[in-house]
């Protein structure tokens, strides 16, 4: 996941039916496209699961496809279900838990990107250990 691409051309990024394609996958972290200054991901949290507590240097918007969870912002909780729209601010410590009987299916736009353009993490695990060894970072060119 190393190779930097070029910049993103300056046309429409289109993406039908995204809460589809985002019930449609398995991946615990997909990212669907990355530019100068946002970054447009699906993530799908299997039961029992939690997206894990991070900060993050960038803004972070989280919209709720399906299943529910227990969000945890900045030390405050609130429970969530779909159509739910949550930001958290850059440097505030998060998490997300799945708190339903189903995955919980998600899109999140971090501005600037967070993560590798071409990033694909099957599992929370392995989304830890790219991102510990330093193998799941942002095309240099997005801007921070």
């Amino acid at each position: 996941m190393s190779s930097t691409p070029p910049r993103p051309a300056k046309k429409m990024a289109y993406f039908p039916k995204l809460e589809y394609t985002a019930s449609h996958t398995s991946d615990f972290r997909r990212v669907l496209w990355t530019g100068e200054h946002s970054q447009l991901v699906i993530m799908t949290v299997p039961r029992s699961g939690e997206i894990g507590e991070e900060i993050h240097e960038v803004d972070q918007h989280l919209v709720f496809v399906s299943g529910s969870a227990k969000a945890i912002v900045g030390g405050e909780e609130k429970a969530i279900n779909p159509g739910d729209l949550v930001i958290v601010p850059a440097r505030t410590k998060h998490n997300f838990l799945n708190t339903g009987s189903t995955p919980l299916i998600l899109y999140t736009v971090y501005a600037p990107a967070e993560h590798s353009f071409n990033t694909v993490h099957k599992t929370k695990e392995e989304g830890d250990r790219l991102e510990e060894e330093g193998k799941d970072e942002p095309p240099s060119w997005a801007k921070k």
